[in-house]
């Protein structure tokens, strides 16, 4: 209920002039103390969230979303890394560079490590896509799509403030945060659709659409979270594609998974956070649409089903961990509240899920 409340009484970030503060104030009933301790804590997490989604692209660059999360993280004692264009290249992470590079802002890759479990166990990866600007590229939006371009990083920020509060509270659990940040806009060295580029996992990738750019640095940041900070299992989250709004609307997000243990916790844990998800099939034929005759796989769909294509992709790269893919570009943002605690523009989708998912896995004492 306090949860609902602060949230519906959230206020976008502003370049006006400010106007009268708004408080509240709550008669609570005695033994609510630390519930209330950690609600507030994940609420003020949601906001940061939402405050970074509903920012202008042009103050909030890879760079400038690195700093903030960098900024914000280091205060709660969370250890960072913030790998540049070169140490990108270093490893190999083509796919993520081959959309990062046509841009004039340098795209970063966020690592946010929290380590409050057991030592040396392997953490779970949360992945977010954080496209601060996407403009489609070659294949570019159309006008009526562009005035939401600046929030194609509401998976990063999900993941950032999930990790945020999970600290915070000092949850037991360990948990890595990836996040591949890029601008996706239009240069002469900017890719086209035709193209064939490399990833990180050696795994060659056919380019059927340039608006498909998520998918593609998601690819490496999974691989990354695998095969450098020993992920023992990946959630990736994204606001991936607009046929996900033609199936759920903007109150309910598509998710994919590849094991029925892991994705029982997130069944478990969305019922406790009050989000909405749906499980998407991943039958065989589905696989078989994203087959390139050029490539190892293509990013786009030869055949409908562009939700569940667009995660099997990204699922081609988990390397058998168990992995849920939530996509979340229905749900992330709102012209107009769907439900009370909503305001419009950023919901900050994902945050409560995220954190209710990790805490779970939370050790014993």
């Amino acid at each position: 209920m306090v949860q609902g409340a602060e949230l519906a009484l959230y206020r976008t970030e502003s370049w006006k002039e400010e106007g009268p503060a708004v408080a509240l104030y709550l008669d609570a009933p005695d033994g609510c103390e630390a519930a209330l301790r950690e609600t507030d804590i994940l609420t003020r997490a949601i906001c940061f969230a939402r405050d970074l989604v509903n920012c202008p692209a042009n103050k909030l660059t890879p760079d400038d979303m690195a700093r903030r999360m960098v900024k914000e993280a280091q205060a709660l004692g969370i250890e960072t890394e913030v790998l540049d264009e070169a140490q990108a290249r270093a490893l190999g992470m083509e796919a993520f560079l081959t959309v990062g590079t046509s841009a004039a802002h340098a795209p970063r890759l966020i690592v946010l490590r929290y380590k409050g479990g057991k030592e040396g166990e392997a953490p779970i990866a949360l992945v977010g896509k954080g496209v601060t600007c996407d403009t489609g590229g070659y294949c570019l939006k159309a006008s009526s799509s562009m005035k939401g371009i600046k929030g194609d990083m509401a998976g990063g920020a999900a993941v950032c403030g999930a990790l945020l509060a999970l600290a915070a509270n000092q949850v037991p659990v360990n948990v890595t945060v990836v996040i591949p940040s890029v601008e996706n806009r239009i240069s002469p060295e900017s890719f086209i659709p035709g193209d064939v580029i490399g990833s990180m996992s050696g795994k060659t990738i056919e380019v059927g659409n340039t608006d498909a750019e998520g998918r593609l640095i998601l690819a490496d940041a999974v691989t990354y979270a695998v095969e450098k900070e020993g992920a023992a299992k990946v959630v990736d989250i994204a606001t991936l594609t607009g046929a996900v709004v033609g199936m759920f609307g903007f109150t309910t997000a598509g998710f994919l998974s590849n094991d029925e243990d892991f994705c029982a916790a997130f069944q478990s844990a969305y019922g406790r956070s009050g989000e909405q998800y749906w499980r998407l099939p991943a039958f065989p034929e589905y696989r078989k649409m994203i087959e390139s005759p050029v490539a190892d796989v293509s990013n786009v769909s030869t055949d409908g089903c562009g939700t569940i294509t667009a995660g099997l992709f990204i699922g081609a790269f988990v390397e058998e961990r168990p992995w849920i893919h939530i996509d979340i570009a229905g749900t992330a943002w709102v012209d107009s509240p769907r439900w009370a605690y909503q305001t419009n523009g950023a919901t900050g989708a994902g945050v409560t899920t995220l954190y209710e998912l990790c805490k779970g896995y939370a050790r014993e004492d």
